[in-house]
């Protein structure tokens, strides 16, 4: 599975100090943590209490690009951000994220063509949160439609069913991993599927047990990505664990050492 960090966010009190002062230091080894983990990948948001959004996002990837090479994930729901981070990005970066909103989709797909940048795509538009699994895949198959007629190779596409907090809409769960396994079939080659994992124990208890017990199922389901704290061992244990099961990996009996991503 491909891990995206989600730390390095400035709604996180560290974070935001960091990015207020300009904090090299801190952002940099809040990269390196995550990686040292087994991050794939590094989600990267200025978060609500930027300024001036345009230039922190450049100074967080200058930053932590001092430090690693990993792939950067550009998360602002603001065009003139995310292109900003684009300019600067080395890797090959990520555009999170685009709804299925046309005027959203109008500007972020030529976006990812023009910097060569793979693209989330979240299943929710202006008419809300969809409430079942054939909303989801109503919204996927505009995103992917979209994409292909734009020429955006699908393969760079990674579509999210948007996870709800379990305390507050248990009922969708289901829906949710449903639509993860018929995301799949929208199109040929197929678009792959993410999640945000942190949202689904937002504000509940025991919220580890929860995400990782949800990355196991959603894993079953076909999942192919999920930001999340890499810094939860048990989580990413769970992570490798799947991999295994889904037949990935070859089993040994160290195989936990032998899979976790250095």
């Amino acid at each position: 599975m491909f891990i995206i960090g989600e730390l390095i966010n400035g709604m996180y009190k560290n974070i935001g100090r960091a990015i207020k002062d300009k904090d090299k230091a801190a952002i940099q080894k809040c990269a390196l943590d995550q990686v040292k983990v087994g991050a794939d990948a590094l989600d990267v948001n200025c978060g609500p209490a930027s300024r001036d959004p345009v230039f922190d996002i450049r100074w967080l990837i200058e930053s932590i690009q001092e430090v690693t090479d990993k792939p950067l994930a550009l998360d602002s729901s603001k065009p003139a951000v995310i292109e900003s981070g684009l300019k600067v990005a080395k890797a090959r970066a990520i555009i999170n994220s685009t709804t299925a909103d046309l005027e959203k989709l109008e500007i972020l797909v030529p976006l990812a063509k023009k910097y060569n940048a793979k693209l989330i795509g979240l299943t929710i538009s202006s008419k809300g949160i969809p409430q079942n699994k054939d909303q989801r895949l109503e919204l996927a198959a505009a995103i992917v439609a979209n994409c292909s007629d734009a020429g955006l190779p699908i393969e760079d596409l990674y579509l999210d069913p948007i996870v709800m907090p379990v305390n507050v809409a248990q009922a969708q769960m289901c829906e949710i991993l449903e639509a993860i396994r018929e995301f799949k079939i929208i199109s040929d080659p197929a678009p792959k599927s993410i999640i945000g994992l942190s949202n689904v124990s937002q504000g509940a208890c025991v919220r580890s047990l929860i995400n990782r017990t949800f990355l196991t199922m959603a894993a079953a389901f076909g999942l192919d990505a999920a930001i999340l704290d890499p810094l939860d061992k048990e989580l990413m244990d769970a992570a490798v664990t799947s991999d295994l099961i889904m037949n990935k990996n070859i089993y040994c009996d160290s195989y936990l050492d032998a899979y976790r991503k250095k």
